[in-house]
């Protein structure tokens, strides 16, 4: 097992004025379980393509453990890489695929045998090791590809979107898997999706990146309560939380005429405009008529909980850069007591549940 090191990484491809990758710097411990995670564009791929050797880095280095593998092969990095499209050879068993790595390598038969079946066993294969790929379903096979890196027993994990191409049930069903079956290997495993709420349940730690960039790296749940930034604060999260440009008052910020106390502190500085963020769930309704208005599009019952997904005045509401008269809301409410369509409704945001940014650089204000 292995630690793992971007230090200041950079990948810049030739006639691209702008890095993919612009200097990545991120410490992965031994056995965590880290997941890259951002829009299509963002880097995250070619960021694991990196640590693979499958990119050239421009700039800084990487390292596994004490080794700068920056300028080594692929195949001394001694790393197991499982793409989004599984790559199983359609003419060779589950058995043979699982171990044809070894058998390039030379490794002897009976000892192949056994690491195919310790891998088999952990992954529920076992009955499948003499079929050929075509009669596996897609969940099957992706259990394949993981069982053949698993064989390697290498220093490190690269999985590329491994879930991409299964269904919506079955990816919660597999996620959960391979979430386990890490922390049972204790491999040290980077991980890439697209999907945020795949990042959030599987991952000891999420680092967000946009154009290239990082843009935070933390705990799922320090990331969900404390968002470095405006563009964190809106991509992490489901439904996407609030954001809101309100002035600065007397004690805290206007909404609507219902003051949301802010600390004097934590608005030293910042102007007389503040972005504002606040979560479907930390919304209460308001009976005094005060608070953001927000009028009734549609109501998702769920059962306990329901989701209002409204709009709101654009012109109490300027952050989301709408041009539109009014701009999407969403708040979460009692699903046995849910407001009509088209009705209009206040909400007032949960005292010490908001989230400031300065409204010019998008970063946040205070803790």
């Amino acid at each position: 097992m292995a630690t793992v090191t971007f230090d200041n990484a950079t990948r810049q491809y030739p006639g691209n004025p702008v890095p993919s990758v612009d200097k990545l710097n991120i410490e992965i411990a031994d056995g965590e379980f880290l997941v890259l995670v951002g829009p299509s564009g963002c880097g995250k791929s070619t960021s694991l393509r990196m640590l693979a050797g499958l990119e050239e880095v421009n700039g800084g280095r990487i390292l596994i453990g004490d080794r700068d593998v920056t300028n080594l092969s692929p195949k001394d990095r001694d790393v197991a890489m499982v793409f989004q499209n599984y790559a199983l050879y359609p003419h060779m068993t589950v058995a043979d695929n699982m171990g044809f790595a070894l058998k390039i390598a030379g490794v002897d038969k009976g000892e192949i045998r056994k690491r195919v079946e310790e891998a088999a066993k952990i992954l529920d294969l076992t009955p499948y090791l003499d079929r050929k790929p075509k009669a596996l379903s897609g969940g099957q096979r992706q259990r394949v590809a993981m069982g053949r890196a698993i064989v390697r027993s290498p220093q490190v994990f690269l999985m590329d979107e491994p879930l991409s191409n299964l269904d919506a049930k079955l990816r919660v069903q597999t996620r959960t898997q391979i979430a386990s079956l890490q922390r049972r290997l204790g491999v040290t495993t980077v991980y890439v999706t697209h999907d945020q709420v795949e990042a959030m349940t599987m991952g000891d730690r999420v680092a967000v990146l946009k154009d290239g960039i990082l843009q935070q790296c933390d705990s799922p749940r320090r990331m969900y309560d404390h968002p470095a930034n405006v563009f964190v604060a809106g991509f992490i999260g489901s439904p996407a939380m609030n954001l809101m440009d309100v002035p600065v008052t007397e004690g805290g910020v206007d909404l609507h005429g219902h003051t949301v106390p802010i600390a004097r502190e934590d608005l030293a500085g910042v102007g007389n405009h503040v972005t504002l963020g606040v979560r479907p769930e930390d919304l209460d309704l308001s009976s005094d008529a005060s608070g953001i208005p927000v009028t009734v599009d549609v109501v998702e019952e769920l059962g306990a909980d329901a989701y209002i997904y409204g709009t709101a005045d654009a012109k109490l509401l300027e952050a989301t850069g709408e041009n539109a008269g009014a701009v999407p809301f969403i708040a979460r409410v009692d699903g046995r007591r849910p407001p009509e369509k088209g009705e209009k409704i206040y909400l007032k945001p949960k005292t010490g549940h908001v989230h400031v940014f300065n409204a010019d650089s998008g970063l946040r204000v205070g803790d």
